[in-house]
């Protein structure tokens, strides 16, 4: 079977069952990230934007707001930090002392000063995800679900497990599988995607928890942002999360998905991560791995809200793995987004938190980087039309 569309999304069983639809469902404002980042490009507005797309369709959102708190004099360089970022995106951020920082939150605690940022809010990134899915399907997007990449046919072609479908341009957008397709196409060639998993607890029952997210002062060197207080979608909460060097890449629960190529080829790369210590991955691995003990991490976050409380045992939720991009040469991880291309097919292959909060400026860029790379191509050429993969 060969067949061409206007503009065809070939995926998983459904949308949003990895990373889109397992994500905190945070909308970040953007104070975390130095100005000459994607990431503080694209916040701002995504939060913005993103908001306002809640809003009008109806969907739930908890506009609760964020603090971040210190937990020792010695975090007060970085909080000040924090804040210049903040001015410098254009973010708006608010310092707190001890006294105003209980009155906003009762629950919380800081040390010195804290930050307040009120655009920090909530969603159901499934609702998200699937009011978008209606949109495309509106739009006239064809979205196939249950319909896995096999690899590349020739320069405009792909095989599925349905068949082959000719592509005028491909985007690959796989997520955890983005550096294995991109390979295909020629690119990702110094990358790999490395995996960790990611764990939230909720409280069995209702008691004394943050209204707001409540997150600590992050160490600015460290690619997670720690253990926090998340306000949910539903005005509830949960704390986490863990960020565990997955063994797979669907490395969700047990020995679900598990594949036994990807178990030997992470866990080699993991290995030489820690006994080389690149980028501190050693201790990095060590802290995380003790998250699983839900004892040490409700203490972690109540060091952020010690007057918070919970009726009943605390239970995990569904986990997620954060496909994070890894530069072979470095051993260092990728921290912002990047994407390769060229006039045949386009590869997002590092798209981390905050990539949801930032996913309606991000996609016009890769549509200006799509387009500039078909501009490239001699008029002589057909321009191709577009078509998605992801």
């Amino acid at each position: 079977m060969s067949e061409t569309t206007d503009f065809l999304i070939v995926g998983g069983g459904s949308c949003g069952l990895h990373a889109s639809g397992r994500n905190s469902g945070v909308l970040h404002a953007g104070f975390y990230y130095t100005a000459d980042s994607l990431k503080a490009r694209f916040s701002r507005d995504g939060n913005r934007e993103l908001t306002e797309y809640c809003l009008e369709r109806g969907l739930r959102i908890n506009r609760c707001g964020k603090l971040v708190v210190a937990r020792s004099e010695g975090e007060q360089a970085a909080l000040e930090e924090l804040f210049r970022r903040a001015r410098t995106n254009g973010v708006e951020v608010e310092r707190l002392g001890e006294g105003e920082t209980a009155r906003l939150e009762p629950t919380a605690r800081t040390v010195g000063e804290a930050l307040y940022s009120p655009t920090t809010s909530t969603v159901e990134p499934r609702e998200v995800v699937a009011s978008l899915a209606r949109d495309a399907a509106g739009r006239g997007v064809e979205i196939r679900t249950g319909e896995a990449y096999l690899g590349r046919e020739g320069d405009r072609a792909i095989l599925t497990s349905r068949g082959r479908v000719s592509a005028g341009y491909l985007v690959n957008a796989a997520g955890l599988y983005a550096d294995r397709v991109a390979r295909d196409f020629g690119f990702a060639s110094g990358h790999r995607i490395l995996p960790f998993k990611g764990l939230y607890l909720y409280p069995a029952g209702d008691g004394r928890a943050p209204r707001m997210h409540v997150y600590p002062v992050p160490a600015l060197d460290y690619p997670f942002l720690g253990v926090h207080w998340t306000a949910t979608v539903d005005g509830r909460t949960k704390i986490g999360p863990t960020a565990i060097p997955a063994l797979w890449r669907e490395h969700y629960k047990g020995l679900a998905n598990f594949r036994p190529r990807e178990l030997v080829e992470i866990g080699m790369r993991e290995a030489d991560l820690w006994l080389r210590d690149s980028f501190g991955f050693r201790r990095l691995a060590w802290q995380e791995i003790q998250k699983r003990s839900k004892r040490r991490l409700v203490s972690r976050a109540r060091e952020l809200a010690p007057e918070a409380t919970a009726s009943g045992p605390w239970r995990w939720g569904s986990p997620g793995v954060r496909a994070q991009l890894l530069d072979l040469r470095t051993r260092r991880l990728e921290m912002d987004f990047r994407t390769e291309g060229d006039a045949l097919s386009f590869h997002i292959l590092n798209a981390v938190s905050p990539a949801f909060t930032c996913a309606f400026p991000f996609a016009r860029h890769v549509a200006d980087e799509i387009e500039a790379l078909v501009e490239r191509v001699p008029k002589t050429v057909p321009a191709p039309m577009l078509e998605g993969s992801g």
